[in-house]
């Protein structure tokens, strides 16, 4: 069936509403696609996220054809971190998966202007439900440089337990950082007395 009547006006207002690939309460979780990478490029090109991944900044070429590479890769799952009013304000991932192990690594990244407002906790919390609610893990970790008092923060706060220092395991700008290890078990988020993603 042809409608006659055209477009509405609001119709060119508006962008479709993204896909989820899960949601909590206060976030939405969608995959990351390679039309996000001018976005992630420009997060990643950050300063501070720079040191806190012990990175430098690659370019936008190369970060859009990994995206497109780990699509394929049943080992890592990319998402962008949503408002409820479709806004990004960063990306999460699981990645390293082992299901046979039953073990992965959570990753978060926040847009510079998006820091402090309590987004990594909400966005780590529902990649935590997601991990252990959907899929057969059972162990998940994380690490940061033991400097990052804001990232420390949001690993506790989300139950994640410190497990101890890889010292020096980290080059960045010509000097070595020590890494703190976190890891979660599937038995300690049993425990978390917080509502999950899919009571929201």
């Amino acid at each position: 069936m042809i409608d006659s009547a055209g477009p509405r006006d609001d119709e060119h207002d508006t962008e479709p509403e993204r896909p989820l690939a899960w949601r909590s309460a206060s976030i939405g979780l969608a995959a990351v696609e390679a039309d996000d990478a001018e976005l992630l490029h420009g997060w990643r090109s950050d300063p501070v996220n720079a040191y806190e991944f012990c990175t430098w900044p690659r370019s936008l070429t190369a970060l859009r054809e990994r995206i497109e590479r780990d699509a394929d890769d049943d080992e890592r799952d990319d998402f962008l971190v949503l408002l409820p009013d479709g806004t990004p304000v960063g990306q999460t991932a699981l990645s390293r998966q082992n299901m046979i192990d039953g073990t992965a690594e959570v990753e978060l990244i926040l847009g510079p202007e998006h820091r402090g407002h309590g987004h990594g906790t909400d966005a780590l919390d529902a990649l935590v439900d997601l991990a252990f609610g959907e899929l057969p893990l059972y162990r998940l970790t994380a690490e940061t440089h033991t400097g990052n008092a804001p990232a420390r923060a949001v690993l506790a706060k989300s139950g994640f337990v410190h497990e101890g220092v890889s010292r020096g395991a980290c080059l960045h700008r010509g000097r070595r950082h020590d890494l703190a290890g976190y890891s979660m078990l599937r038995p300690e988020w049993e425990a978390l007395n917080r509502p999950r993603a899919w009571d929201a």
